[in-house]
């Protein structure tokens, strides 16, 4: 095929390519690379009969060999793991929330790809069969059995997009206020903050649970730094109200919150900056 309307053709699936690798890896850089693997495979291709099939297959694959030394680097990373921050100016059409992304990371990679390919992108089972080199009750049963580890972490509790800004407007405020107060009211009683330094900067190693500990931990802060944290942006970040901002001594960080019935359940920090390069990215410039 000529060559504008082979580049024609894999720039219309980019988005969807993007998104898969993200899903699959948790990496917004490492799902680039994919892509970016992706187009020379393409570029060198011929008589291609269904090339959004060619491509979600050779993305999957990619991803499941990368998916190996990525679950080895995890297994010695310093504190909490999570994903890199997908910024998302609206909610995007997956809909899968940071919280089932940390799901997914309980899964086996065949498992994750079984169950992104047919439940989240749609893919038929016969497709997601010859993606992954096994027959389709194999298949089946990968997503079956995918599909009951992350049922429980599909948000039941949609926040509208004016309702996301609000709520991360005002836990940013009060966090940098000190208001335990008006913290109080947002939290639920079993709320949980997770904060990814990678032992580049200063973060939580372990998780903190439970509301008292929470406050007490905000109001530690207060004392010690003041209001001198900056809010740059609120933002959806993996489907989560969020936002962006410069902590305490300018460290950059996002932090995304999870919400059932009203109230914050989880609070997830990303401070490793090995993670943020693309949140720097896409910073107005002043």
């Amino acid at each position: 095929m000529p060559q504008p309307e082979n580049t024609a053709l894999f720039e219309a699936q980019r988005p969807r390519l993007l998104r898969l690798a993200y899903r699959m890896l948790g990496s917004v850089a490492e799902a680039e690379d994919v892509v970016q693997d992706a187009w020379l495979r393409w570029s060198e291709a011929s008589d291609i009969e269904s090339p959004p099939a060619w491509l979600t297959r050779v993305v999957t694959r990619l991803c499941l060999d990368r998916m190996k030394s990525a679950r080895a680097r995890r297994e010695t990373y310093f504190g909490t793991w999570l994903p890199e921050p997908l910024l998302e100016p609206e909610a995007i059409a997956d809909d899968v929330t940071l919280t089932l992304m940390l799901a997914l990371e309980r899964l086996s990679p065949l498992e994750r790809a079984a169950f992104l390919l047919h439940d989240v992108f749609e893919v038929s089972l016969g497709d997601v069969a010859a993606t992954l080199g096994r027959d389709a009750a194999a298949v089946r049963q990968l997503a079956v059995r995918a599909r009951r580890h992350v049922q429980e972490s599909k948000s039941r509790y949609m926040v509208e997009d004016a309702e996301a800004e609000r709520i991360a407007q005002a836990f940013f405020a009060a966090t940098r206020d000190g208001d335990t107060a008006a913290l109080q009211a947002m939290l639920a009683e079993d709320v949980v903050i997770h904060a990814d330094g990678g032992g580049r900067v200063l973060a939580f190693r372990n998780p903190i649970r439970g509301i008292a500990r929470v406050l007490r931990l905000y109001a530690s802060l207060f004392r010690k730094f003041g209001d001198a944290a900056t809010l740059l942006r609120t933002q959806r970040i993996d489907g989560l109200p969020g936002f962006v901002s410069l902590d305490r001594g300018d460290v950059l960080q996002t932090t995304a919150l999870a919400i059932e019935d009203g109230c914050i359940t989880a609070i997830y920090i990303v401070r490793n900056p090995d993670k943020l390069g693309h949140v720097i990215q896409a910073l107005p410039v002043n």
